[in-house]
């Protein structure tokens, strides 16, 4: 005689959660990639020209080959005067850069490209070129530095004037706007 057969339980509480939170996960980081996919910068064809290290197709690039990157400013309303790319676009600091070398590499770089240029960066508007400077980073690019931080832009700026990355905490740190002196400008 055959023995019957186990009943059907089905997955255990711990493997429906399990499941549960693998399902949640996959969802998070294709909604985090679709939208860092669609929040590049866009390339509105203003003056100066600068190149950001981001997988956006929407993201600046340099107007000609070789040219370095230009920092301006502009005025921001309660922020006051900050700095901008050659673009219009808005610039960071990141509180976890404690030296000119850049700590933000990988998923970072992609929500947070680094301003890079060919050559001497150019300063504009009332931008101080002696406060302009550039590092190397760890993937062999140059990085525009302004009085000694790494600067960047922010996927999540869609358009010049945007400051949506002001006081963000992402990647182990907080994000600012720098004001004309390379200070981070902190207004909460």
């Amino acid at each position: 005689m055959d023995a019957p057969a186990p009943p059907d339980v089905g997955p255990s509480p711990r493997t429906e959660r399990v499941m549960r939170r693998l399902r949640q996960a996959v969802l998070w980081t294709a909604a985090l990639v679709s939208i860092a996919a669609a929040s590049g910068c866009s390339n509105d064809g203003g003056g100066g020209s600068s190149s950001y290290s981001t997988p956006s197709s929407k993201a600046p690039s340099s107007a000609s080959a070789g040219a370095p990157a230009m920092v301006k400013t502009a005025s921001a309303g309660n922020l006051g005067t900050i700095l901008v790319d050659g673009k219009g676009h808005t610039l960071y600091l990141f509180e976890a850069d404690k030296s000119t070398t850049s700590t933000c590499d990988g998923a970072c770089a992609s929500a947070w490209p680094p301003l890079l240029t060919s050559g001497a960066p150019t300063a504009g508007g009332s931008a101080k070129s002696d406060l302009l400077g550039t590092s190397k980073r760890s993937d062999g690019k140059t990085q525009v530095t302004y009085h000694g931080h790494p600067v960047y832009g922010y996927a999540g700026d869609s358009k010049p004037g945007d400051t949506n990355g002001q006081a963000l905490n992402q990647f182990g740190a907080k994000w600012y706007v720098l004001d004309t002196a390379g200070n981070k400008v902190d207004k909460s």
